[in-house]
């Protein structure tokens, strides 16, 4: 009778460990998809700043839409990746997709603004482009505390 309890706590013991293994496996996945664009966004960042300087529109609409589909692909990656049995996994993909979206939405406004053909239509999309920065803290930490989260639920440590 003891062996089959001993048996029992093993079994759910490795169970256990090997979901936490997931759920980490699954959080690293998407921090990777996030560090993979990292250099992407500080170059067109960069690039966007200059050409809004010497007002090379169409330079701006192109590196724009270049990290906007570079985001896309990214955003529909992580809407692909199968969910792991974990706490919370379900909260966290969520979080990273509504996050991967903000990302992308902020590269749509500088597209849009590269392409705007009058002042007006710039003046809208600036508008447009203020309100999405403007709720770019609560993305990133929207973001950060659904993986804080999803990490404390499933017994893992963050890096930093």
């Amino acid at each position: 009778m003891s062996k089959h309890i001993v048996a029992a706590i093993a079994l759910l013991l490795t169970l256990s460990a090997c979901k936490s293994k997931d759920a980490f496996k699954f959080s690293e996945d998407i921090v990777a998809k996030e560090r993979s664009l990292k250099d992407d966004i500080t170059r067109t960042e960069t690039e966007v700043e200059n050409y809004i300087k010497y007002e090379l529109n169409d330079s701006i609409a192109a590196v724009s839409e270049r990290m906007e589909s570079l985001v896309n692909d990214k955003l529909e990656e992580i809407k692909a990746m199968k969910t792991p049995s974990a706490k919370g996994a379900d909260e966290f993909k969520d979080a990273a997709i509504k996050y991967f979206e903000f990302m992308k939405s902020l590269y749509t406004s500088y597209k849009n603004y590269g392409k705007a053909a009058t002042d007006e239509e710039k003046s809208k999309v600036v508008a447009e482009m203020q309100e999405i920065l403007n709720k770019k803290d609560n993305a990133i930490n929207d973001m950060q505390n659904a993986q804080r989260k999803y990490a404390k639920a499933n017994g893992f440590r963050l890096e930093k």
